[in-house]
């Protein structure tokens, strides 16, 4: 850990940002002296309904029915009630920007661009909630999207939460059984798909997918394809092409929206698969909001006139949460396909062409594109950019580094951390913070983050388990045929009955920011000593020879050792003198402990399809054991590279 400051904001900053404007209005509205931030977070900790409110008034939410109590806590921590008979519609409060400004700019893969203004996407969703509302669609029921990261994904859910019926989404490269295994249990009437979607210079197909899936769902009435891509594929009989479906919508219709209680359900997304069937976890209405436009608003000092772009497919929870965008009034920034095609330099370029402000992508991609020698700093002049977003997996100090050496200087890197779990983070950014090399800068306002030893006694400047002891608006509202919550307690409540353990293995810095050192369930245990995953993989990805590593632990003689897969840069070998030097590395930098009794070369690092690597997987894979659900992996054949490796028997 380092407390060296990268970067800290301006006087400019510090007096105009929301941030501050928020703070003004506490002070003001309560008679406080709130003056910096470990402040403002105690008081949103101990005043949380008195907080929550304050967001709501500050972020201009629109509700319906005043609630008749703000809190009421005095049970386990899923019981909370949070603004019990408040009334408010999702679509509304994200569409409650109109006029001509841009809302959504769209750039595919092949370079073609497209935009809608408020005014034509507040049109689209009209003329989509038509056609749904004839189909039957109304309160409660599911509509499912087998889509890309495309403005219509947009559209069908704002259209769908219009009503008060309930959006879950899928990227089209899950497999059919992926698919299968998440919408077939949540039952939707109506499902959107693609005819095909580009990646890495290639045409996919999905017609055939689309048309099995539809058929081993039988809630599903209407399936409706959108033509991304110009096909001469003729759609299955079963199918209708989006625009035939909207004949007959007219697009001047002012939108009518239903209001819902707030812990009415808004999205369901889905826990990873590999150890089993995706959980169906349930989010409610109220508190995603509000917990998007806080840490958008508040945290990420995103507003009116700026442009926001987040990497990220309809499979991830980074696209709720990037959404969330357009209640802010700034404008989203859309890319579907690889963001390696042409090269490396995609990305970047796309924030140059369309002004991005606010730019998120994950970890592997910093570090894929530090390893491919990429210096945007010296061809790009990203005058806009003021926030970088990382998540995903920890970032490295590494990536901390290059980002201000050879991308820009003056920007707010924020990495930030939180999970489907909770589609929001527990800890992330702050433009009115400095950033300090290998932290994220803040714990989240209103989220009451501990970090506990096995005796669940808080802990500062040393690591331990992630966890959160009171209620906060955007825990799951319940999981899907869950009766008495018997999955959602084992999920988050085993550990300690009545405080969230969030299985993450972290360490709140002596400045108030945190670490995170990987998942606590793949935690290694050598000799009955705790290393976080992400300890290795620091000292390991520095190396110019590698690509990218997993490391795992193999239970050996009654221990634990520790075993690192490693990827070749090419023109490299695992030799005997890399894997001296690798081991080198380790031990001078960490402790002998964290050195792996077994180094091996492998050609992939099995992935899910949102780009986490897999260590669980792997570690069933060498220990003889079954991985229940590889349609939750990009490349499941990975998996074999890993299955009864001879290095591994001595």
């Amino acid at each position: 850990m380092s407390d060296r400051i990268l970067w800290q904001p301006s006087a400019d900053l510090l007096a105009s940002s929301q941030l501050t404007l928020f703070i003004d209005m506490l002070n003001q509205q309560h008679d406080l002296n709130i003056s910096d931030y470990p402040t403002l977070h105690s008081y949103s900790i101990d005043h949380r309904a008195e907080f929550w409110r304050a967001v709501i008034e500050f972020c201009g939410v629109i509700y319906h029915q005043e609630a008749s109590e703000d809190l009421r806590d005095d049970g386990h921590m899923i019981e909370a009630q949070w603004f019990k008979g408040m009334t408010l519609n999702f679509a509304e409060n994200l569409l409650k920007n109109q006029g001509s400004d841009k809302a959504i700019i769209f750039e595919s893969e092949s370079g073609e661009t497209s935009s809608l203004s408020f005014d034509q996407l507040i049109n689209q969703v009209s003329m989509v909630q038509q056609k749904l509302r004839d189909c039957g669609v109304g309160i409660g029921d599911r509509v499912a999207g087998f889509l890309p990261n495309l403005p219509e994904t947009i559209v069908v859910m704002l259209a769908t939460t219009s009503l008060g019926a309930v959006w879950s989404s899928t990227s089209p490269d899950f497999g059919i059984n992926g698919v299968v295994d998440r919408f077939g249990q949540i039952e939707p009437k109506v499902l959107f798909s693609v005819n095909a979607y580009e990646y890495n210079g290639k045409t996919h197909d999905c017609l055939q997918k689309v048309q099995q899936i539809a058929a081993q769902i039988n809630s599903i009435e209407h399936t409706v394809v959108i033509e991304f891509v110009a096909s001469a594929d003729v759609l299955p009989a079963d199918c209708m092409s989006y625009s035939k479906w909207l004949e007959g919508a007219n697009p001047d219709t002012k939108i009518e929206y239903t209001p819902v209680p707030f812990d009415h359900p808004l999205y369901i997304l889905y826990s990873s698969g590999t150890t089993g069937k995706p959980k169906c976890i349930v989010h409610r209405c109220g508190g995603i909001l509000l917990q998007h436009l806080k840490e958008l608003m508040l945290h990420a000092n995103v507003a009116e006139h700026k442009r926001l772009f987040y990497f990220t497919t309809c499979g991830w929870m980074m696209w709720n949460w990037m959404v969330s965008t357009l209640s802010t009034g700034a404008s989203l920034v859309l890319f579907d396909g690889s963001p390696f095609y042409p090269d490396g330099n995609r990305l970047f370029d796309l924030i140059d062409k369309h002004e991005v402000t606010h730019f998120g992508t994950s970890a592997k991609w910093i570090s894929a594109v530090e390893k491919a020698g990429i210096k945007p700093v010296d061809s790009h002049r990203f005058k806009q950019l003021e926030t970088i977003f990382s998540t995903g997996s920890p970032l490295m100090p590494e990536s901390f580094d290059y980002i201000y050496n050879s991308v820009k200087k003056d920007v707010c890197l924020s990495s930030i951390s939180g999970g489907t779990d909770i589609c929001s983070c527990f800890a992330l950014g702050n433009s009115n913070l400095p950033v300090y090399s290998g932290q994220l800068q803040c714990l989240g306002l209103g989220m009451a983050v501990k970090v506990l030893d096995e005796n669940q006694q808080s802990l500062i400047a040393a690591p331990g388990e992630l966890a959160c002891d009171q209620a906060f608006p955007s825990m799951p509202v319940y999981f899907w045929q869950d009766n008495d919550h018997i999955k959602y307690k084992s999920a988050y409540f085993d550990k300690y009955d009545h405080i969230w353990c969030h299985s993450d293995r972290a360490e709140i810095t002596q400045q108030g920011g945190m670490i995170i050192y990987g998942r606590s369930d793949t935690t290694l245990n050598p000799g009955g000593v705790r290393i976080g995953t992400a300890e290795i993989y620091r000292q390991v990805e520095s190396l110019p020879e590698i690509t990218e590593s997993i490391v795992v632990g193999q239970e050996w003689q009654d221990d634990t050792r520790v075993v690192l897969f490693v990827v070749m840069q090419p023109n490299h070998q695992l030799d005997d003198e890399l894997q001296d030097k690798i081991r080198k590395t380790i031990r001078n930098n960490t402790t002998p402990r964290h050195v792996p009794a077994k180094i091996i070369a492998v050609a992939e690092i099995p992935k899910t399809i949102s780009g986490k690597i897999v260590e669980i997987a792997v570690r069933d894979v060498i220990h003889g054991k079954n991985v229940a659900n590889t349609d939750a992996l990009a490349n499941p054949d990975a998996l074999n590279l890993y299955k009864d490796l001879a290095e591994l028997q001595h």
